[in-house]
């Protein structure tokens, strides 16, 4: 390995490690090969995310983002992060639409984000989270086509656990995901700290999306029979940790604008001990699962990967 590439993956161990505290948990429990790949995936999101934030409502994230699409569909690029995505690519045979579903999911980040409809919501989190299930399937070698609706939900249900967690966050960038439908036509500027009268409405919006998380985070966990078995821990290691975000949110009432929610060391060791310990005894844990409930995919067409036929 060369000392740039050695520089490369210096920068993604510390980015996982900053910033992607549950995943970083839980990879331990995959093998090297799947971890390091995982970890490579990862920092490409990271990358993008950075591109994405550190622009926002600037003329020059589009066409820098733009750019990432095109190198992907080319399979070449300048820029140090693209060009291992690339090799990622090469190496777990991923669809260059995948990823770029992604990127068209951090585009729409560069506008003032005001959802309408909780439709519209989830084919937001498909674009920027169920993309990236469907991507580890090829990172964890899953061959067969049955496993991708389900690793979509994962990505999905995950997605929504961070809207939920991230309103405040969100809204002092001026996003409001939380849609319309379900709190009104509010300006974001309203959820950084909101007046009274709106806070019974805005608890009531994020239970109903963390009620919505918990049927694709089943859905998502049904579908961990088709991985490799040491990669079926890591993920529901994973899985239910960010799970367990939702889960302590709620027992705070949902009330968001307290302060952002986040799980200790040693919630996450109880988190992660229960988890492994419902893997031993669950026969969802070694059964495949039927047919993937196609209607959690309403919303989302014909997007790649996933399971809905009208």
């Amino acid at each position: 390995m060369t000392s740039d590439s050695q520089h490369l993956r210096n920068a993604q161990e510390e980015a996982l490690a900053r910033s992607g505290r549950s995943f970083h948990w839980a990879r331990g429990l995959l093998n090297r090969r799947h971890g390091l790949r995982a970890t490579r995936l990862y920092a490409f999101c990271r990358h993008l995310d950075d591109l994405a934030d550190g622009h926002t409502f600037s003329a020059a994230a589009r066409p820098v983002l733009t750019e990432v699409g095109r190198a992907l569909q080319t399979g070449r690029s300048d820029d140090p992060a693209v060009a291992d995505m690339i090799g990622l690519m090469r190496d777990c045979g991923i669809d260059p639409q995948i990823p770029c579903e992604l990127v068209q999911g951090q585009v729409s980040d560069l506008e003032p984000v005001a959802m309408g409809s909780v439709d519209e919501l989830l084919r937001y989190c498909y674009r920027v989270a169920g993309t990236v299930g469907l991507m580890m399937c090829d990172v964890l070698e899953v061959t067969e086509p049955a496993a991708a609706p389900f690793a979509i939900d994962l990505g999905v249900a995950m997605q929504l656990t961070n809207v939920c967690r991230d309103v405040q966050e969100d809204a002092r960038m001026g996003r409001r995901y939380l849609p319309s439908e379900l709190v009104g036509n509010l300006p974001p500027e309203q959820l950084i700290c909101p007046p009274v009268n709106l806070q019974i409405g805005l608890k009531t919006a994020l239970e109903r999306l963390l009620d919505l998380a918990d049927e694709y985070y089943r859905s998502g966990e049904s579908g961990l029979p088709f991985l490799p078995l040491r990669a079926r821990h890591g993920i529901l290691v994973a899985a239910r940790v960010y799970r367990a975000i939702g889960v302590e949110l709620r027992a705070r009432d949902c009330r968001f604008w307290d302060g952002r929610t986040v799980i200790s060391g040693p919630r996450k060791f109880g988190v992660t001990a229960r988890a492994l310990g419902v893997s031993l005894v669950g026969s969802r844990f070694w059964k495949r699962p039927g047919r993937h409930r196609a209607e959690l995919h309403r919303a989302l067409g014909t997007l790649p990967g996933t399971d809905f036929h009208p």
